[in-house]
């Protein structure tokens, strides 16, 4: 079993799900535990100034070259809350076609009708799990490749830039990058290993908003309520409704942005919704916030000032306008990719990693694949080859000068 597979095996039995809801940070103190056992991990490996932060951030360096650049590979510690990270049940199934039995016990299949990308993997060996967890491999396999080519590096007597490792937690749920120490970080650019298929290179992403709706209502029996009870779930569904169908996620592709509803709570007395707007393009992106705003006036125009609350927050930027000045990055990227047998593909992310964030604080990021399928979600998979070529290309990122 190669290296970079042990590692992704090993930090998948890591539960690191990070929690939108929580007041601390890290949102979860169990992203503390990884990252201990990462710090205690590199420096077994001879990275001797690897180190947490108070913050939870995981930061070491392998010197390189001082005449070269100095080079970041950064990546997350947490899982989406989209599924479970817990007790996740990880097995290798050769994929020669077809369905793959995922839980026999329950039924689960991962069915190649339904997830197309399988037919790209004839032969290769999946890592799949039991189908009521997610993997993980968003973004651990990304944690994993870089301590596969750092382990390279230090192993070897390659010429090759100083790299510059950062792990972050929180970033699932929108805060990985907040207390990233940039400065102390002392990358020249850096790329964020969490992209997904083969050849995958990233440089512009949605313009990115978290939307909280509050609706207060009046419970009153419902056997003396006429003229007086104030339903606020139904209030809630009559904002939702006000919203454009056309501009949800399951009607959107590529560059076309969405408001999508992640989650719904509510009793009559009171429902909260969260939404999350996103947009490529700026106008477009502030046009479906004002989208939000008017709707909420009118439901208040309609019910009286202060039935409902809407708290806009935006999240993070199209990264594009930061990179193309500096596009020697990607073309950098590229040529590793090619060198190592992978075809390039510049793709918009219909998402947001912490590079976006980053690269506005100064730090040219653009994303890298680190070949999984099916993120956030229980038929999560990612092929063995995938990884071992991803590593291929972080080494040569660092070495083909």
């Amino acid at each position: 079993m190669s290296s970079v597979v042990e590692r992704f095996l090993r930090y998948v039995s890591f539960d690191t799900q990070s929690d939108e809801e929580s007041n601390t940070f890290p949102s979860t103190a169990k992203q503390l535990v990884l990252g201990k056992a990462l710090v205690e991990e590199m420096r077994e490996m001879g990275i001797g100034d690897a180190r947490m932060d108070e913050n939870g951030y995981v930061y070491g360096t392998v010197p390189g070259d001082p005449s070269l650049p100095t080079i970041g590979l950064i990546a997350h510690m947490d899982t989406a809350p989209d599924a479970s990270g817990a007790n996740i049940h990880a097995k290798i199934v050769e994929y020669q076609g077809g369905d793959v039995c995922l839980n026999k016990e329950k039924g689960i299949f991962l069915r190649e009708s339904e997830y197309e990308s399988l037919q790209n993997h004839h032969g290769k060996h999946l890592i799949v799990t039991d189908g009521t967890t997610l993997l993980g491999a968003d973004d651990k396999a990304g944690v994993a490749e870089i301590l596969a080519a750092a382990e390279i590096l230090l192993k070897g007597d390659h010429r090759h830039a100083t790299l510059k490792i950062g792990f972050t937690p929180d970033e699932e749920v929108g805060q990985g990058a907040d207390r990233f120490d940039v400065k102390g970080f002392g990358a020249d650019y850096a790329y964020t290993a969490d992209g997904g298929t083969l050849g995958e290179i990233e440089y512009e992403n949605f313009n990115a908003a978290g939307a909280k709706v509050i609706v207060h209502g009046l419970n009153i029996h419902p056997g003396s309520a006429k003229d007086k009870m104030v339903n606020s779930m139904l209030i809630a569904m009559e904002y939702n409704a006000l919203l454009p169908v056309n501009q949800r996620p399951e009607y959107t592709e590529g560059y076309e942005g969405f408001i999508h509803l992640l989650g719904i709570r509510g009793e009559v007395e009171n429902t909260q919704m969260q939404y999350i707007v996103r947009d490529h393009d700026m106008g477009r992106f502030e046009e479906k916030k004002a989208v939000m705003t008017a709707a909420a006036d009118f439901i208040n125009r309609k019910y009286g000032e202060g039935t409902l609350e809407l708290q806009l927050k935006d999240s993070y930027f199209n990264m594009r306008k930061c990179i193309e000045p500096c596009m020697y990055v990607v073309e950098r990227a590229k040529a590793a990719m090619e060198k190592v047998g992978m075809k390039p593909k510049e793709v918009p992310i219909r998402g947001g990693t912490d590079g976006a964030r980053l690269s506005y604080e100064g730090l040219p990021c653009p994303n890298l694949c680190t070949g999984g399928e099916n993120f956030h979600g229980r038929f999560e998979y990612i092929p063995v080859e995938d990884m071992e070529k991803c590593v291929e290309m972080l080494v040569e990122i660092l070495t083909g000068f």
